[in-house]
């Protein structure tokens, strides 16, 4: 089978990107060794901002006062979509306990972690999206303690839209603190937080270097890139709706890739010329992300039937994936790599970014082959728990010590032994290696 590039990306995610690492280790250093003061002075640095960094109850209280009643409505709309999910996800994992042979008894508990770091863009856009997608979830999860951290803006702070969702969503504390310097307070438990177990959230560059240097002290939801979208699409699509979605989609960034994948010269063809229109008719601050990331990073990639079109959407695990066929059953059957999927034009990416209850933290840059997205059992543990009657233990203990002794390991083997001896004095056991 053969694919053919109607349009070729120029560049990758990876084309000129710039090498922080250096940078991000030096600022959580100087933030690890220096502490409150440190995190301050990079946040005038950097965020340009000298306010109250640990939002008061009446800073919140303010903040709410000036949404609109029928944004708030929204975000309410939004937070129970994604409470209720979750909460479905959640049930989704029980406490196990099971006689693996008679007399020993091994079981699964979920335990989730103690505190969450939730970082919620708001750079070039106020991701109220974000605060719900991370606090909800891990308010849901049963962490005991949620920090929500936003960059505020200079002289003004952060976005009361931000604030008010992640109030509502369960936030114990609200922080005006971007970048590293955020990242770094919330896993140093800088300014009366307790450490974070795991931080979770989109963010830029800076932000996701962070969290992976930071991986290992801490948990992370993923090592997140910029995001991508892929749409599949039959004849029975409609244009414009794909041009549409793909165009959306793009203007994330200058460098997040979208690509459309279908069986239909026609339909590309179409595609292909109306998306420039669109770009052009979005407000000139979306306008630039969009035009550039169709110019350099899109792909059009058109394959001679539906499996060809499923495969080649597998090898690049998109983050976002969209089905615009006919037999949606089909495809989901099909379907092996994404991040989330959206079934049918009556869906759209967009629904599932902002409020439809599924996460919009997903896997990037390939990451889907391998690994899901943000969901509220990232934030839980998964662990383990036996127990044994003497009897039960009999026969685990001779493997045991069998195993140990072949494999060199002659401790473990006497942490057998000495059970055996205890427990069935005078029986005769061959326990070494050979026998």
């Amino acid at each position: 089978m053969t694919r053919e590039y109607l349009k070729k990306a120029t560049l990758t995610s990876a084309t000129g990107a710039s090498d922080v690492h250096e940078t991000v280790v030096q600022i959580l250093s100087d933030i690890e060794a220096g502490g409150d003061a440190t995190a301050l002075d990079y946040a005038a640095k950097f965020d340009r901002y000298e306010g109250n960094v640990m939002l008061t109850p009446e800073e919140i209280e303010a903040a709410a006062a000036l949404v609109p009643d029928k944004l708030k409505a929204d975000i309410q709309f939004a937070h129970d979509n994604v409470k209720r999910f979750a909460e479905a996800q959640k049930a989704t994992v029980a406490d196990v306990e099971y006689e693996v042979v008679p007399g020993l008894i091994a079981g699964q508990k979920a335990i989730p972690v103690d505190a969450a770091g939730c970082y919620v863009p708001g750079g070039r856009y106020s991701h109220i999206a974000s605060a719900i997608m991370t606090v909800t979830t891990a308010k849901v999860a049963g962490c005991r303690h949620i920090t929500a951290c936003s960059p505020p803006r200079p002289g003004v702070g952060v976005a009361p839209a931000i604030i008010y969702a992640a109030h509502l969503c369960g936030a114990d504390r609200i922080m005006a603190m971007g970048g590293v310097q955020g990242v770094a307070a919330m896993t140093f438990g800088l300014f009366g937080l307790p450490r974070a177990n795991i931080l979770v959230g989109p963010g830029n560059q800076f932000v996701a270097e962070a969290k992976r240097i930071l991986f290992g002290r801490v948990g992370i939801d993923m090592i997140a890139g910029p995001t991508d979208s892929l749409i599949l699409a039959d004849g029975s699509a409609d244009a414009h709706i794909v041009a549409t979605d793909l165009v959306s989609q793009a203007e994330h960034g200058y460098n997040s890739p979208v690509w459309l994948v279908t069986d239909d010269r026609a339909l590309a063809e179409t595609v292909m010329e109306m998306v420039p229109g669109l770009i052009d008719d979005l407000p000139e601050v979306n306008r630039d992300n969009a035009f550039a990331a169709w110019r350099d990073y899109a792909e059009v990639i058109l394959c001679s039937d539906r499996e060809e079109m499923a495969a080649c959407s597998d090898d690049y695990a998109p983050e976002h994936l969209t089905v615009q066929a006919a037999d949606l059953d089909w495809w989901l059957g099909r379907l092996t790599c994404y991040g989330s999927l959206f079934l049918g034009e009556e869906t759209t990416v967009s629904y599932g970014d902002k409020a439809s209850g599924t996460n919009h933290v997903l896997p990037t840059s390939g990451a889907a082959n391998y690994t899901g997205g943000l969901s509220v059992h990232k934030y839980m543990k998964i662990v383990t728990w036996q127990r044994a009657t003497r009897d039960g233990s009999k026969r685990v203990a001779e493997a045991t010590a069998r195993i140990s002794r072949l494999e060199g390991m002659e401790g473990h083997a006497r942490a057998a032994d000495v059970r055996l001896a205890k427990y069935f004095p005078g029986e005769n056991f061959d326990l070494s290696a050979e026998g």
